[in-house]
C-alpha cells in the first residue's frame, strides 16, 4: 500500500476543511510544514482541549487533518466549529486506529508528520522545542519530544533498547515528529497488528530502515499523553503475545526473542 493510493470519496460519510472548500493557506516558505493528524472516535470529553492545543502554538505552518471513525458522540461538531482551522477532516469508517492513521498520513502533504491523539494535548511551547530539533538536526528522519505520561516525563531516545524492550522512547502521540519523506520508506502501519502496530512501525523505522532520530531533553516538554486512551485499555496479554509476533516476524534473533519471553514471564505470569 503506497502512500496517497486511496480514494477518500469512497465510504467517505463526510467531509470539510480547506481543501474541501478550495481555500489555500499561506506557509512561511522558510519554515518546514507541519502535518498533524488527530484520530477520534466519540472523544467529545477532550477533543476541544486537544484542537487548542494546537491552534495557539507560536508556528506558522501547521497542517492539521482529523479522521473521525464515525462518532455518535458530538465530536463532528466540534471538528466543524474548528475547521476553519484544519486542512481537511473527515468521517470515515475505518478498521482500527492504525487504519485512521494511515488514512491520515497518506493526506498529508508538510515535510514533518506528527500525531495528536483525541485525548492529548500539546504544551504551549512544544512547537518551539520542535523547530529547534529541527534547525538544530536537519539530517535527523525523526524527533523524539519529552511527554508527561501518568507518572512522570518519558524523555530521550535510546534506540540500542528496542533489542529487548519498548522503553527506548517517550510517546507516539505528542512526542513523535518523523520526515514525511522518511515516514514513505517506512511505509504504513500494519493492521496485522490490532494493538501494538506502532512498536512494529518503531522496529521496522530503526531496525530496519535504520533511521536515524533524536530525543529531547526532559525540560523539553512536547505534551502529555492522557490516561484512559486506546493503549491504556489493552490488557498485559494481548499485549505480551502481539509484541513478541512483531520481534518474530520482523525476524529477530530467535534466542533474544526467547530469552525476553522467559524473562516477561517470570516478571509477569500473574497477568499472563
Amino acid at each position: 500500500m503506497k502512500f496517497n493510493s486511496l480514494d477518500f470519496a469512497k465510504d467517505t460519510i463526510q467531509e470539510g476543511g480547506n481543501r474541501v472548500k478550495k481555500i489555500k493557506k499561506k506557509f512561511d516558505e522558510k519554515k518546514p510544514i507541519i502535518s498533524i493528524i488527530t484520530v477520534v472516535l466519540n472523544g467529545e470529553k477532550y477533543l476541544e482541549e486537544c484542537f487548542k492545543s494546537l491552534h495557539k502554538q507560536k508556528y506558522p505552518n501547521i497542517e492539521h487533518i482529523v479522521i473521525d471513525g464515525g462518532s455518535t458522540d458530538r465530536s463532528i461538531e466540534i471538528i466543524k466549529a474548528n475547521e476553519k482551522k484544519i486542512e481537511y477532516w473527515c468521517q470515515k469508517k475505518d478498521r482500527g486506529i492504525y487504519d485512521a492513521f494511515n488514512l491520515g498520513m497518506q493526506l498529508c502533504n508538510g515535510d514533518y508528520i506528527g500525531f495528536l491523539n483525541s485525548d492529548d494535548f500539546y504544551s504551549d511551547d512544544a512547537f518551539i522545542h520542535l523547530d529547534n530539533y529541527i534547525k538544530k538536526y536537519p539530517n535527523k528522519d525523526f524527533i523524539f519530544g519529552a511527554v508527561k505520561k501518568h507518572w512522570g516525563i518519558l524523555h530521550g531516545y535510546k534506540p540500542y533498547k528496542i533489542k529487548w524492550s519498548w522503553g527506548f522512547y517517550s510517546s507516539h502521540s505528542t512526542g513523535f515528529f518523523i520526515k514525511l519523506n522518511s515516514a514513505k520508506m517506512v511505509g504504513l502501519y500494519n493492521l496485522k497488528y490490532k494493538y501494538s502496530s506502532d512498536y512494529d512501525y518503531f522496529y521496522r523505522m530503526i531496525v530496519k530502515h535504520k533511521l536515524e532520530g533524536v530525543g529531547s531533553r526532559k525540560d523539553e516538554l512536547f505534551g502529555n499523553f492522557r490516561r484512559g486512551g486506546f493503549s491504556s485499555k489493552v490488557n498485559f496479554r494481548d499485549h505480551f503475545f502481539e509484541e513478541i509476533n512483531i520481534r518474530l516476524d520482523n525476524k529477530q534473533n530467535k534466542l533474544m526473542v526467547l530469552l525476553i519471553v522467559i524473562y516477561k514471564f517470570l516478571k509477569h505470569f500473574r497477568k499472563i
